[in-house]
């Protein structure tokens, strides 16, 4: 057990050191939110980290110790703090993390955030936790950050000076936001001191606090210190001009300057142009000794020394967004740049070499700044300024302190830090993509590595912190911390790859054999022992002595090594020679040596195979196991080298490199031995010693003809009196004997050769001894060749060289050598032979070359005598010639046509005739043919500027002449020839002139030099393609992510292509070949689609993305490619009931959405609810799916599926998913049998005894479950239906304001309160006309006045309100009428008309709880005030309607009657297809076909309009699609009407009127079918011509006509797609079964799915129209909530009135007076006509708002409608949301009486005008006159009319309007 115990400790400590933070991987910290700012404290190393809502106090090891949440808090900018439950804009807030200060004495962490105006806290250090100090109500004076999250805020820790007493403070910077102080630069204490509070601001400086600084100059600090006394702050900002280009500043003052008298802005400049002109971090450090020499050596930072301080800043260009440079300003250059500034100020009138070098920032004062005098050292004096002397001082751009880039790269540096090490400095830089590059800042600063870290993506935050032992970098990204080394030595493991790193950290550590800093390798100051990386050294060996040994022999081995360091006297230096060890004893002599014992010969591997030498692998080591250095030694084998060359074995051994010696008479090749002897041994490098034959004679040998071959033979001595043999390889494994003439002579008979391959070859012979059949050295080499090899004919033959004596052998017909040819020679050649000319064809003028082709066309080029095409000369053109078989000749014009009347052939067409040498004449079986090409048209006719748009020239005869002979131009540019033939295609050169597009330009085709071919105003240059903006802007490596891009002129371009490939830097430079390509997917003008393309390249951030369109190349600028995502293991196998799945990994969100991933569960598709950056969450399908692959689903065994995640083109397997079963319960099983009847027996009586009262119940759930059922087979349908009419409506979800045809006021309310009226649309109040006599017309008009004045008076309107209502003929449409014209007679008083509806009310509701019937109230329009609730609703909800609930409605009425219109619909029924009324529902299928019309509106031009219709519609519905088509962007009322178009299909040369009826039409029985599409056999993409029905027509139209009408009009027995039963069938169906009944009725009711299809489909626009009606969370009109606020306080004055009650005046008040009839009556809002089918759907959807609104439960059955049960499910949620709505409304702050009437006063004053308040005075006066006399009698009965003298005044108006008698 103890045993146990002790491994168990000892692998935990193994794991210890192994898993170290420094050794092992990355520490890392996560936030859930987004980190603002990170700080240390330096004495404890703990870092403190400022995120939104949260701080974080972290170890140096990053592990949490303690956390506080600093928000959300309830707060809003408008509201000054301390924000209480009377702000009531007050919402949860993040706080965002602006300040993080450490002030280390006190202990104390300054935490600023973003709410409340940007307060302070003051929290422990030791712990976050604790709250020392908070206050929110100490007023403005106590707001130190911004609000805002775009506003930067740096801050350093100060000190103040005051009564002999430091105070501690701190320094701020800050930006402008919109509701923070005003203060650029403040002061704040930190402590209470007289006055003074916590975090007050000390100082008042009004030159840097002062309102003119705010907005103009955009500041952003990024960047502030202290040094020496004074602080800094570095920022960027404008010049406060209209420019807005940005400029990097660092201002100084003093530490305790107390009135900011010394406050100096200077201008840096980073490059000669300041192209990298904004700041985004800085680093104030040491450069370090070798920085400090090339920084003085440079000349432009003045002397700087190695403890100097310089500033290294990361600036972004304005210019070029996407690179980024690092520049260095010594703060000892600053500071005498400042003194210099401030010196000219104070002494030279603020001038520099008569320059103006200084001015005042944010102060437009223009008086004279700076003053003179003769104090030259002012500027010292008075370093820290003083009251006298002028501020604030800023540098002007002329005297910016300018430093060249140390560093330019591509992408935004976002984050620096430096540190030194060895006197060399290293710069850490962040990116904005979350690399952490390493630079060595030498004399040319390079990247030399990354810093080790996965690339997240993410931007590197501008807190670049070491921790205290500057060991580790603290690296923050958006949500992370990582803490990584800032080296990485120890990962590499040879010397080698330790200092190819050139990391100035590392170096080999040579007697350790590891990569090591300095001061981790031991005696690292001796020389040798640590070599240092950026040198780029290793020990090497630098020679053997001996250089090679024999594999034969072994001795000792002297290895030079002249950097070995020096050993100690316990170190033991060992030789490795392959397995080989051997002590190794150093020798030290000028360079160092080490003697070491060579392996022995058994030891050494054997010799390769075609090499005469082994090397072997040599090592020094030390102590057996520390490698020093290596290198190889060769053994070399002599017996080997006559592998070489197997002909001359002699002369291979002695020359070869190893110093061999030839024994002959062994014939064998040894190692060199002095002591071996005589004339049979061949010494090294002494081939001419080597028995040898040579000089071979003849040298040339031809085919097929024996030669005797003679040679020569040297130093045969030892082979006297032998006989040898002779062979090549074309000897066929035979040998000949070689005969000896003389002493040295030998000749062989010869050898007859075949070789056909080529016309000559060496071939070498290899001679042979015989009897011992070793070979002798031959350098027997000749030259076989063959005669008839490339001669084909006599010409050929003949030219070739003497030497060969090759002759035409007319027999055979072939070219041979001499002897081989049994006839003479001829004398000459026969004559020429023409097999083909090239072209055939050639333009009249001639002048272009013809290549003919034959044989025997003579041996030279004078040969040629001359050449005729087709009768005329042709030019021979002497250096084209080839022998024999090619002349070349430029041809003349063609002859002149003879007269017509000449019986010649054509003279432009004949053979070519050539003459040769000796009068020989060929003439072609082939015709030259001289013809005129004619170009005709050019297609494409326009491309871009830029060029390379493929031009296709046709005409005829174009392909005359030859692809060289031609050219073309476009206008003036060239057009490059690409294809030459019928067609010719030729790509367009660049358009270098200024104006775009280009005038018309003529195409010319050139066919050589003097025939040119026009085809005018052929071709136009049009502005190059546009790309405004592309997305998305990322991709995984893999690929296949869709790109959008955008722009315009996308149409001209033929070829649209995405290009990848490396930008060229210090990670790239060799890997410039690699390219990525994509062509486009799609385009269109304004859209290009793209896939992007998968890569594979090691350094994503060096890509480059380019589109090539055509010849036009922009680069896509921000494009990033990331990793591959990473996907962990599945934790959960089991897809449960939920179906939800997920998985998780690392980078998914980098370049990946929810909408665009794909997962897959076997071979079905996934939903992806929610991509995260490291959670996908799948949506799995509910049942299982077949398994994608065929194994998987051969073995039945596996209920595993494959769970696929695709990202574009990368799939990813991320496990086996499979699905739960419901486990069988063992217990059932076992439970006895007698339990199991007894329970039976039980479930049966109580199932018998509640079955009657279960029925409803049990109806309600099988109907429920039918539903569901219903739902579930068509899910599929409808979600493909959805995607279709999103796709088909892009043009109606893509809407702005101005699209909607929303009614102007004065049509909506006439619409609302006139058009239910039994006039309807010729109501006076709609047409706006009165019949007035017209000399009455004054007299009527000032008696309305007066009227209008009565009804103003509050008596007078009750009193006649109630006069009316109680008379019985005054019925509930005369009430209705009469509250809409009292509406229009107000609207200018619309605060009055309120409280004569409220008195009203009043009266009413009293009345109904007096009753006790309160529920009724506001259920019908029966009174007048119930209409006048209602107009009043109209009015007050006309904005809210524009403003937002009007685009859902719009849409959802758009939608459904596209779907509606999507299928057929019945004509005469008013039946459809796709419909939510069951009633309106089509039962039968009918038969149809989409057809896409191209219809030409006659008098609009040619453009043509595609309209979608279907065959089967008639013709008047074909007319209504077209009209919506063609005047879509027209409201309804301004389109034409369908009977006033005539509709024309032009099938062929005649013209057909198509209509609903006529001669042709079908007739069965008595019933006669409307004309549809299809009945006139109308095809897809048919043209149709709308034109305007004239009425003056001629007379054999109006005749035909007529007669038509006749006919047609005999009886209306028509009929659309279903036709009516007749009688008789009607008789034979009463006569059926009840069985066909049944099945008639089942049938019917099979097509109700339809309904729920189209329910499906509309689903979304319904739910969007209900969001906007009934959200309290949005905009809620203020009318609304003053009526409900109204109808709460009086359900709360009657007892009577519950919540229910409550909710149903509510409920009639507004859904359903004011909603539902807007939700029936689209046309009331909008501009639009609504047919009966879609009017029977908006009827089931306004049933479904009305069901909604109660609060009665509807129980369903299966008698219930198709239209309750269709939206059965919804009801419940509507009704929450309803529910919700009033409840938030409730919650609302209060409208005012106040704030309503200004809301009503504003309605009046800006719609009254536009209103018939006159008519509706009149109309009004209608109902006073009808019951006058009762009226007067009410009034007379009123005191408090009486008091007012109303019925006097009614008497006067009557009297006026119509002469009434009155007792005036």
């Amino acid at each position: 057990m103890e045993r146990w115990w002790a491994w168990q400790l000892a692998l935990i400590a193994i794991a210890t050191v192994y898993l170290s933070p420094s050794q092992g991987a990355p520490v890392e910290f996560s936030s859930d939110t987004l980190i603002n700012n990170v700080v240390a404290d330096p004495h404890t190393g703990r870092l403190y980290v400022g995120a939104v809502n949260a701080l974080y106090q972290l170890n140096s090891n990053l592990e949490l110790e303690a956390h506080t949440e600093t928000g959300p808090k309830r707060d809003n900018r408008q509201c000054t703090p301390p924000v209480t439950e009377s702000c009531e804009e007050a919402v949860d807030t993040d706080n965002h993390n602006k300040l993080l200060l450490v002030h280390r004495d006190k202990d104390l962490l300054v935490v600023c955030g973003s709410v409340f105006r940007g307060i302070c806290s003051l929290r422990n250090l030791s712990n976050v936790e604790d709250l020392i100090y908070f206050s929110d109500t100490k007023g403005e004076k106590s707001y130190v950050a911004s609000a805002e999250e775009g506003v930067s805020v740096v801050g350093v820790m100060s000190y103040y000076s005051k009564d002999k007493e430091n105070l501690t403070v701190f320094l701020v910077g800050k930006g402008y936001g919109s509701h923070d102080s005003t203060k650029l630069i403040s002061t704040r204490i930190l402590q209470d001191y007289r006055d003074w509070v916590v975090f007050d601001s000390i100082i008042e400086a009004s030159a840097v606090q002062a309102n003119p600084f705010v907005l103009r100059y955009l500041h952003d600090f990024r960047f502030a210190f202290k040094d020496s006394g004074f602080v800094y702050f570095l920022f960027s900002r404008t010049l406060g001009m209209q420019d807005t280009k940005t400029f990097t500043f660092i201002s100084r003052m003093c530490e305790d300057d107390q009135s900011y008298y010394s406050y100096t802005e200077l201008q840096l400049n980073c490059s000669a142009t300041n192209k990298y002109n904004k700041v985004q971090a800085a680093y104030v450090g040491t450069p370090g000794l070798v920085l400090a020499q090339t920084m003085t050596s440079s000349g432009q930072y003045g002397r700087v020394s190695a403890s100097d301080k310089v500033l290294f800043i990361t600036f972004t260009s304005g210019e070029d967004s996407s690179v980024s440079a690092m520049c260095m300003y010594p703060l000892k250059s600053i500071n005498h740049r400042l003194v210099e500034i401030t010196g000219a100020c104070y002494n030279h009138n603020g001038m520099i070499n008569n320059t103006l070098a200084v001015y005042s920032p944010y102060s437009s004062k223009s008086e004279e700044l700076c003053s003179s005098n003769n104090q030259n050292d002012m500027a010292l004096k008075f370093k820290c300024g003083a009251e006298f002397l002028p501020s604030p001082l800023a540098s002007k751009s002329e005297f910016a302190l300018r430093a060249e880039p140390s560093l330019v790269r591509k992408g935004h540096m976002t984050a620096v830090a430096v540190a030194v090490e060895m006197d060399h400095a290293v710069a850490f830089l962040g990116t904005a993509t979350g690399e952490m590059l390493k630079v060595h800042l030498s004399a040319h600063p390079e990247v030399y590595s990354r810093a080790p870290g996965e690339v997240t993506g993410d931007t590197v935050n501008k807190n670049l912190l070491f921790d205290s032992s500057l060991q580790h970098l603290y690296i923050t990204t958006e949500k992370k911390i990582t803490k990584v080394p800032v080296h990485a030595c120890h990962l590499k493991t040879d010397c080698h790859s330790c200092v190819s790193m050139r990391d100035p950290y590392c170096g080999w550590c040579v007697l350790e054999g590891k990569c090591t800093r300095k001061q981790d390798c031991s005696r690292p100051k001796e020389e040798n022992t640590w070599l240092w990386s950026p040198d780029q050294q290793c020990v090497r060996i630098e020679s053997f002595s001996p250089p090679n040994l024999s594999c034969k022999k072994t001795q000792q081995v002297q290895i030079s090594v002249p950097s070995l360091p020096r050993l100690m006297e316990h170190d033991k230096l060992l030789c490795v020679f392959g397995s080989f060890v051997t002590d190794a004893v150093i020798i030290s002599t000028t360079t160092v040596q080490v003697t070491c014992s060579l392996p022995d010969p058994t030891e050494i591997p054997p010799t390769p195979d075609q090499q005469d030498y082994v090397s072997v692998p040599v090592t020094i080591q030390v102590n057996r196991t520390i490698q020093v250095t290596s290198g190889e030694y060769h053994f070399y084998n002599c017996a080997a080298t006559i592998r070489k060359n197997q002909n001359t074995p002699c002369i291979a051994c002695v020359t070869s490199q190893w110093g061999c010696q030839w024994n002959a008479q062994d014939h064998i090749c040894s190692d060199s031995d002095d002591a071996v002897g005589g004339e049979h041994i061949v010494k090294p490098q002494q081939p001419d010693s080597c028995p040898q034959f040579e000089s071979p004679e003849p040298l040339l040998i031809p085919v097929g003809y024996k030669i005797p071959i003679s040679f020569q033979g040297r130093n045969l001595g030892i082979y006297q009196d032998r006989s040898f043999s002779i062979g090549t390889e074309l000897m066929k494994l035979t040998e000949e004997d070689v005969a000896q003439d003389q002493i040295s002579s030998f000749k062989f008979r010869g050898y007859e050769f075949a070789y056909e391959k080529q016309k000559e070859v060496n071939i070498s012979f290899h001679i042979k001894e015989r009897g011992t059949e070793k070979k002798i050295d031959s350098t027997l080499t000749v030259v076989l060749y063959n005669c008839s090899v490339g001669r084909e004919d006599c010409s050929l033959c003949k030219h070739a060289d003497a030497k060969y004596q090759c002759v035409w052998c007319q027999a055979s017909k072939t070219c041979v050598y001499s002897e081989l040819c049994p006839t003479p020679e001829p004398a000459q050649c026969p004559n020429p032979q023409i097999s083909d000319i090239i072209p055939r064809y050639g333009p009249l003028n001639g002048q272009i070359s013809v290549t003919i082709k034959g044989s025997n066309m003579g041996i030279k080029k004078e040969d040629i005598k001359k050449i005729t095409v087709a009768g005329v000369d042709c030019k021979h053109l002497e250096d084209r010639y080839s022998v024999s078989t090619s002349v070349v000749c430029r041809i003349g014009p063609a002859k002149q046509v003879p007269p017509s009347d000449l019986p010649l052939e054509t003279p432009n067409s004949g053979a070519v005739e050539i003459e040769v040498e000796g009068g020989r004449k060929g003439v072609s079986q082939v015709i030259f043919t001289y013809r005129d090409p004619e170009p005709k048209s050019v297609t494409p006719s326009k491309g871009p500027a830029a060029g390379g748009t493929v031009i296709t020239i046709k005409g005829n005869n174009l392909d005359t002449a030859t692809k060289d002979d031609i050219s073309v131009t476009v206008g003036n540019i060239p057009c490059e020839v690409l294809s030459f033939g019928e067609m010719i295609t030729c790509k367009t050169g660049k358009y270098r002139v200024l104006k775009v597009p280009s005038d018309q330009l003529k195409v010319t085709v050139w066919y050589g030099n003097n025939t040119s071919k026009d085809v005018e105003a052929a071709f136009q240059y049009y502005e190059n393609p546009k790309i405004t903006d592309y997305s998305p802007k990322a991709s995984f490596m893999c690929g296949g992510r869709r790109i959008v891009v955008t722009g315009s002129g996308f149409d001209l371009i033929q070829s649209a292509m995405m290009k990848v490939q490396p930008s060229s830097d210090e990670f790239s430079q060799n890997n410039s070949s690699a390219k990525f390509v994509q062509t486009a997917v799609s385009k269109n003008d304004t859209v290009l689609l793209f896939d992007s393309p998968a890569v594979e390249f090691p350094d994503l951030q060096s890509l480059r993305m380019t589109l090539h369109l055509d010849n036009v190349i922009e680069e896509l600028k921000n494009f990033v490619y990331h990793p591959d995502p990473t996907f962990n293991k599945l934790d959960k196998n089991v897809i449960t009931e939920t179906s939800i799945i997920i998985v998780t990994g690392r980078g998914f969100s980098k370049a990946m959405t929810a909408h665009e991933a794909q997962a897959f569960v076997g071979d079905a598709s996934c939903h992806v609810n929610i991509l995260q950056d490291d959670k996908l969450i799948l949506e799995a399908p509910s049942s299982q799916p077949r398994a994608k692959s065929k194994r998987q689903r051969r073995d039945t065994t596996n209920d595993l599926l494959d769970l696929v995640v695709k990202f574009g083109h990368g799939e990813w397997t991320v496990g086996s998913v499979y699905y739960a079963r419901k486990d069988d319960i063992p217990l059932a099983i076992i439970i006895p049998a007698v339990i199991v009847p007894m329970l039976l027996f039980i479930a049966v009586s109580v199932y018998c005894y509640r079955r009657k009262s279960q029925q409803a119940e049990r109806e309600y759930e099988k109907v429920k479950h039918q539903l569901a059922n219903l739902e579930e087979s068509v899910r599929d349908r409808c979600k493909k239906e959805f995607t279709d009419l999103m796709m088909e409506m892009g043009d109606i979800t893509d809407m702005s304001e101005g699209r909607i045809p929303f009614l102007d006021y004065k049509t909506y309310t006439d619409r609302n309160f006139f058009l239910p009226s039994k006039d309807g649309a010729n109501d006076p109040m709609i047409t706006g006309r009165i019949q007035i006599p017209e000399p009455r017309r004054l007299t009527v008009v000032q008696a309305l006045n007066q009227f209008s004045n009565l009804l103003n008076s509050k008596t007078f309107l009750i009193n006649f309100i109630r006069t009316l209502e109680s008379r019985p003929d005054f019925n509930a449409r005369s009430r209705g009428y009469f509250a809409s014209l009292l509406t229009v007679a107000l609207h200018g008083k619309l605060e009055y008309y309120t409280d004569i509806m409220r008195t009203l009310l009043l009266e009413l509701m009293d009345e109904h709880v007096k009753n006790k019937n309160p529920k009724l109230m506001l259920r019908r329009s029966e009174t007048v005030v119930e209409r006048m609730l209602c107009n009043w609703m109209c009015i007050c909800l006309y904005q809210f309607l524009r403003d937002t609930a009007g685009e859902p409605l719009y849409k959802l009425f758009k939608a459904l009657k596209h779907q509606v219109e999507k299928g057929p619909v019945d004509a005469k029924l008013k039946k459809a297809k796709y419909t939510l009324n069951d009633t309106g529902l089509l039962g039968d299928d009918v038969e149809y076909s989409v057809l896409t019309l191209q219809v030409l509106v006659h008098g609009h031009g040619p453009d043509v309009t595609p309209v979608k219709v279907l065959n089967c519609d008639s013709i008047t519905q074909v007319k209504e699609k077209i009209i919506d088509q063609v005047y879509r962007n027209l409201p309804y009322s301004q389109r034409p009407k369908v009977e006033s178009v005539a509709l024309e299909w032009r099938p062929g040369s005649t013209g057909q009127i198509l209509s609903d009826l006529d001669l042709t039409s079908q007739k069965e029985g008595r019933w006669k079918r409307l004309n549809t599409l299809a009945h006139y056999n109308v095809r897809d993409n048919a043209t149709l011509v709308l034109s305007t029905v004239l009425h003056t027509q001629s007379f054999h139209q109006h005749q035909d006509c007529h007669d038509e009408k006749n006919a047609l009009l005999e009886d209306d027995n028509t009929y659309h797609l279903v036709r009516p039963a007749d009688e008789i069938d009607e008789v034979k169906s009463k006569r059926g079964s009840m069985k066909d009944k049944a099945m008639t009725k089942a049938i019917t009711e099979i097509y109700l799915t339809r309904l729920l299809s189209v329910k499906g489909t509309l689903q979304q626009f319904v739910d969007d129209f209900f969001r906007s009606v009934l959200c309290s969370s949005s905009v809620v009109p203020p009318a609304v909530k003053y009526f409900f606020d109204f109808l709460d306080e009086q359900a709360q004055r009657h007892e009577n009135v519950d919540e229910e009650t409550l909710h149903i005046w509510k409920t009639n008040s507004l859904p359903m007076r004011y909603w539902v009839n807007i939700l029936r009556n689209p046309h009331f809002i909008f501009d639009v006509h609504v047919s009966e089918v879609v009017d029977a759907s908006l009827h089931v959807i306004s049933q479904t708002f009305m069901d909604a609104c109660t609060k009665t439960e509807h129980k369903l059955s299966r008698e219930s409608p198709s239209n309750k049960l269709l939206y059965a499910k919804e009801i419940s949620t509507y009704k929450k949301m309803v529910d919700d709505y009033y409840r938030g409304i409730r919650q609302m702050v209060p409208v005012s009486d106040q704030d309503m009437n200004t809301h009503l006063a504003e309605v009046s004053r800006e719609h009254t005008d536009k209103l018939n308040t006159q008519v509706a005075l009149h109309q009004l006066y209608q109902f006073a006159s009808k019951y006058y006399d009762v009226i007067i009698q009410s009034l007379d009965e009123d005191p408090a009319a009486q008091n007012k003298q109303l019925t006097l005044r009614l008497q006067q108006v009557a009297a006026a309007l119509e002469n009434k008698v009155t007792d005036l």
